[in-house]
């Protein structure tokens, strides 16, 4: 089974057409999207369309939650709280009742899916320290658990940060962000697992950033949020 698994969308279309465009070039059998449809670019709706068409499987980010329900956006930054209400406003109805309805976390060949870490999955928290790692661990028992969440890509086993994953160990997989990479590297980042062999690549590839960008700014959202595509934060 080769799955493709895509997390943080963000309302990039840009991003995401091309992510497809890879991902059909890989000949995998399902692809996963781990949440973050929506939130912060200007194509919500025609991003949660090629998800809903494309992705058999689909979580809930907290953008997703913050999109469709007001009181989820209360820990937002500013920034993020306007680009929720813009959102909010722009979803067509069978949009909205499709976001509402995702699930925090789904399980599949062993495998365990979930927007952030799986302590919680409702409350959002980030796997970014090696406390959050070993909460992490603590709190899944299949071998092989993959997030987004914080959009910065990598591989931890138990022990820490890994090149590779291997049946030898447990492992938590960041896929990063398609829509928004915060690594420094504004290449959009997505994986691809193949549980046969027990192999884990993560894709960059560019996409046209100017374009996202310049749309932001069209849709009167705050320029940062157009800004920071370019920089890859």
């Amino acid at each position: 089974m080769r799955f493709a698994i895509i997390s943080d969308i963000h309302s990039n279309l840009e991003a995401l057409t091309k992510a497809f465009e890879l991902i059909d070039r890989e000949s995998v059998d399902e692809v996963v999207c781990l949440g973050d449809v929506v939130g912060y670019g200007a194509n919500p709706n025609e991003c949660v369309g090629l998800v809903r068409q494309r992705c058999r499987t689909v979580l809930r980010g907290n953008h997703d939650a913050a999109a469709v329900n007001e009181q989820n956006a209360e820990s937002f930054t500013r920034n993020a709280r306007i680009a929720a209400e813009w959102t909010r406003l722009q979803l067509l109805p069978e949009n909205r009742r499709f976001l509402e309805g995702l699930p925090y976390t789904a399980r599949q060949d062993g495998i365990l899916f979930v927007h952030s870490s799986p302590y919680q999955p409702e409350s959002w928290f980030y796997v970014l320290s090696e406390e959050d790692l070993e909460v992490a661990f603590e709190n899944f028992s299949e071998q092989i658990c993959f997030i987004g969440h914080s959009h910065f890509p990598g591989i931890y086993s138990e022990d820490g940060p890994a090149k590779a994953v291997s049946r030898a160990s447990r492992f938590l997989v960041n896929v990063g962000s398609i829509g928004q990479p915060r690594d420094g590297n504004s290449k959009l980042s997505f994986g691809i697992f193949d549980t046969d062999n027990w192999n884990y690549r993560n894709i960059r590839s560019e996409y046209p950033i100017k374009i996202a960008a310049e749309k932001i700014l069209r849709a009167g959202l705050p320029r940062a949020l157009s800004d920071r595509l370019a920089l890859g934060m």
